[in-house]
């Protein structure tokens, strides 16, 4: 088995690498490294879940110059995946001397600034906060030689696309651009092509299978007023060591949040309507301790947690892509996990959707709802009540996350789908899909 040690990285680099603990590349690192350190221009589909940090980060580290000035910036959809990113920059770096600016929006842009003009080497950042820099003279990308977009099926679905385009246009026209993302639809590779130079196209895996082998796919249908008894019954009949909780809205995930803290499970909340400094101690509290996140879709993505052994969809996701985001949260570096969704009766026809886009078989699993049929839910919980109070909406642009106009339907929810988006249409593949029906 072929070792870091052994991909002609220089010393020091290859000592990091081996203090933080990484000595095998995984497959998407091996094939990624070697293209990426000749300098090319890479597009690379992986699964979530497999590396694909490292696989970009590693040539990054390995062609520092060292000169002032930005070398290399790296784009992602949230400020959560720019967080994960930057600590593994932190963890990998082979000097001292080499520094990382993460910068996002809803957070003081001055200090951001202020590292970057310290001699920030690599920039991590979302698209907004990277263009408000941009504009203001901060950051400029004529030095830049490397230029990363992460995840960027999900930017595409948040609507970035355009300040993608923007941010490329205005870099270096002598750089290295690596693309990374676990779908690769149309739409991207048209868009990264524009601005690539003779890509090398690597795809990890079975390019048929879009979510990782070792998770258990099952489901439960269950009526409207029966989701909470469900959620308990799974709960208590798989005891997951450490899940996910996905709502679709803020105010469903702090319903969720203070019933399973009144059933006595140790539990945090993450969503938009947090602080950054409420969403970094949920986060933390969660990986060392609580076995339970509620999360909005803000999580679906960049949340990379050792021992997620569940992730359980409460509300199940209208768009199957985002079913596979979310699962992807689980069975992480080829550990086993399993996925479980809450489906109510008038919406049987998503799971032939997501067995589909993901390529999956769903098992259905029969759930005792009878024994819980007195439970009392708090349907108004009070703010700051365990979720910290909110400070807005959800943060995001163009379809980021689901906009719902908030009202209960006889004990589950649904929420307005909006943006012209409607029921999936399998007609039209499983490259980029397709959403058919006006919005509601």
């Amino acid at each position: 088995m072929i070792e870091f040690k052994d991909m002609n990285l220089k010393r020091e680099l290859a000592e990091s690498l081996s203090r933080a603990g990484f000595v095998n590349p995984t497959d998407v690192q091996e094939q990624v490294i070697p293209v990426a350190l000749h300098g090319k221009d890479v597009i690379a589909r992986a699964k979530t879940g497999t590396g694909k940090t490292c696989a970009f980060l590693i040539p990054i580290m390995e062609g520092l110059r060292g000169n002032s000035g930005v070398e290399a910036i790296v784009i992602c959809p949230t400020r959560e995946l720019a967080l994960q990113i930057a600590n593994v920059a932190e963890a990998i770096r082979p000097s001292s001397r080499i520094h990382i600016a993460m910068v996002y929006g809803g957070a003081s842009i001055n200090p951001q600034i202020e590292k970057i003009e310290r001699g920030a080497n690599i920039v991590v950042g979302t698209p907004g906060r990277i263009i408000d820099l941009m504009q203001r003279g901060v950051l400029d990308l004529e030095s830049v030689s490397t230029v990363v977009l992460d995840e960027a099926d999900t930017m595409l679905d948040m609507g970035f696309i355009e300040d993608i385009e923007f941010i490329l246009s205005n870099a270096s026209t002598n750089r290295q651009t690596m693309l990374f993302s676990a779908t690769m639809p149309d739409k991207i590779v048209t868009v990264a092509k524009r601005y690539m130079r003779g890509p090398t196209m690597i795809t990890v895996g079975d390019e048929e299978v879009i979510t990782v082998e070792k998770i258990r796919h099952s489901y439960a249908l269950v009526g409207p007023r029966e989701k909470f008894a469900a959620l308990l019954a799974y709960i208590h009949k798989h005891k997951p060591h450490k899940a996910i909780v996905f709502a679709h809205t803020q105010h469903w995930a702090d319903i969720l949040h203070g019933f399973l803290k009144d059933q006595g499970f140790d539990v945090m909340v993450l969503h938009g309507g947090l602080t950054q400094a409420k969403r970094e101690r949920s986060l933390s509290e969660f990986k060392s301790r609580a076995q339970f996140l509620i999360a909005t879709n803000v999580a679906s993505r960049g949340i990379d947690i050792k021992g997620i052994t569940d992730i359980i969809n409460f509300d199940v996701p209208d768009d199957p892509y985002v079913y596979v985001h979310r699962v992807g949260r689980s069975a992480r570096m080829g550990t086993e996990g399993k996925a479980f969704t809450i489906i109510s009766y008038d919406q049987k026809n998503l799971i032939g959707d997501i067995e589909y886009v993901a390529n999956i078989k769903m098992q259905k699993e029969e759930m005792d709802v009878s024994q819980y049929k007195d439970l009392k839910v708090d349907m108004h919980p009070s703010r700051g009540s365990g979720s910290f109070g909110h400070r807005g909406g959800e943060q995001g642009r163009g379809r980021g996350g689901f906009h719902s106009r908030g009202r209960p339907t006889h004990g589950g929810f649904r929420g307005d789908r909006g943006h012209g988006r409607g029921r999936f249409d399998r007609g039209r593949g499983r490259s980029g899909g397709g959403w058919r029906g006006s919005s509601r």
